[in-house]
């Protein structure tokens, strides 16, 4: 099996080079393919200079995570490669971590995604073992801040999988599409899963294969941002995904809690990022409601099977939301 590796890179020169070196080191073959977003810094020069055997492409704007790793993925398409891994610019990967998520994918052709346990750069605090998808309609990847004490370390099947570390199935990226590139940044990961997994395909957790993340450190760089895309994508996500027979329970709920986000943002003074998520999300709906129903029509999984996989309680950082729900409860 052929396999390719995306590095999307914005301004990455001061963290670049452990990601590069650690993928250099993996113990099976890979092509790695640079993607840079219109890097302002030296990236380009430094990866030029010091990785002249890997594939660097330029994008010409900075096109977001979802528009960057397209980039990467065609070119992987379009050069035969089976399988397409993507790895963070801030992320370092251990040695048989490629090799694990390829084996996963080799056993089950039905498993379109492989995912990692992908823990943050002390090496004992998780960053993500996969992500679920909630009846709140608010996505969380799975041990989030907790500590690794091998709560996780059970290979099963997932609701999604984080695009920061994680490998993808060059034929069901055909089936299905690739990432949404209206959602710039920010859960484009967890619409990808959830396309997967309405069209049939299976997410896998691969306990072994094993990479350490430094949380955010492209995305800090833009004051607002995580405010603008959170509220902007998360009503897309539920909008292009969710089937109807499940919207009833999702819908009000997911008002609930995208007011309560949208109310908190505006609390810290975030107004013009609340203003624009309304704005640009509300410009992107028709177009939603266009791919839904293609989506939707080319379901190939029941909706049991859907509410299955779906946790049916709130993600466990929504503590207000929690406080308020025991409230009206009692």
């Amino acid at each position: 099996m052929k396999v390719a590796t995306v590095v999307l890179n914005w301004n990455g020169a001061s963290i670049i080079e452990p990601t590069l070196r650690s993928l250099k080191n993996q113990t099976i073959a890979t092509e790695i393919v640079v993607v840079d977003n219109a890097s302002t810094d030296n990236s380009v020069e430094l990866i030029e200079k010091k990785f002249a055997d890997v594939t660097l492409l330029k994008n010409r704007t900075n096109l977001g995570f979802a528009g960057g790793v397209n980039t990467g993925i065609r070119y992987a398409l379009d050069k035969g490669f089976d399988y397409v891994a993507l790895l963070n610019n801030d992320a370092v990967a251990e040695k048989n971590w490629l090799k694990h998520l390829v084996e996963a994918l080799d056993k089950d052709s039905k498993v379109g995604i492989a995912t990692c346990k992908f823990l943050r750069t002390d090496k004992k605090t998780i960053d993500s073992t996969g992500d679920f998808y909630t009846i709140w309609g608010l996505p969380f990847p799975r041990g989030r801040d907790q500590e690794d004490s091998g709560q996780f370390d059970k290979p099963e099947m997932v609701f999604g999988a984080s695009g920061g570390a994680s490998l993808y199935r060059a034929k069901m990226l055909k089936q299905i599409g690739l990432f949404d590139e209206d959602f710039f940044a920010y859960y484009e990961d967890v619409d990808i899963s959830f396309r997967a997994q309405l069209a049939g395909w299976k997410v896998a957790y691969v306990t072994k294969a094993e990479a350490y993340h430094m949380l955010g450190a492209t995305n800090q760089q833009v004051k607002g941002l995580a405010t603008y895309q959170t509220l902007k994508n998360l009503p897309l996500l539920l909008w292009k995904n969710v089937p109807w027979a499940l919207m009833l329970k999702v819908y009000p709920r997911f008002v609930i809690a995208w007011w309560a986000i949208g109310f908190s943002a505006l609390h810290r003074g975030q107004i013009w990022p609340f203003v624009k998520a309304i704005v640009v999300g509300g410009l992107l709906w028709p177009k939603k409601l266009w791919q839904r129903r293609k989506i939707q029509k080319n379901r190939q999984v029941s909706i049991e099977h859907i509410s299955s996989i779906i946790d049916h309680d709130l993600p466990p950082n929504a503590r207000k939301l929690r406080r308020l729900r025991n409230f009206v409860n009692r």
